[in-house]
């Protein structure tokens, strides 16, 4: 996703460290108490090494749900979810 070529376009300031961890670029572990924690999650693409922010997660979903044919080829779940509904009348 361009997310994470692009986070500034985003609203990200990185997408190369994680906001919860250990390590060079909070890219060791999981988020424990002994990590180190960012101030604010809601400008990291990653929570930790592994999974996406809750704000990332959120563009994913978006992108599933009503992107356009760039991502979501032939068509997005909100067009297949409203030809399933209309195929049931």
């Amino acid at each position: 996703m361009d997310f994470i070529s692009n986070p500034q376009a985003y609203g990200f300031i990185t997408s190369k460290v994680a906001c919860c961890g250990q390590g060079p670029y909070n890219g060791i572990g999981l988020c424990t108490p002994a990590s180190n924690l960012c101030p604010n999650r809601d400008v990291f693409a990653f929570w930790d090494p592994f999974h996406p922010s809750e704000r990332a997660n959120r563009l994913i979903v978006d992108t599933f749900m009503i992107g356009d044919s760039k991502y979501m080829h032939p068509m997005n779940l909100s067009t297949v979810l409203l030809l399933d509904a209309t195929s049931r009348t």
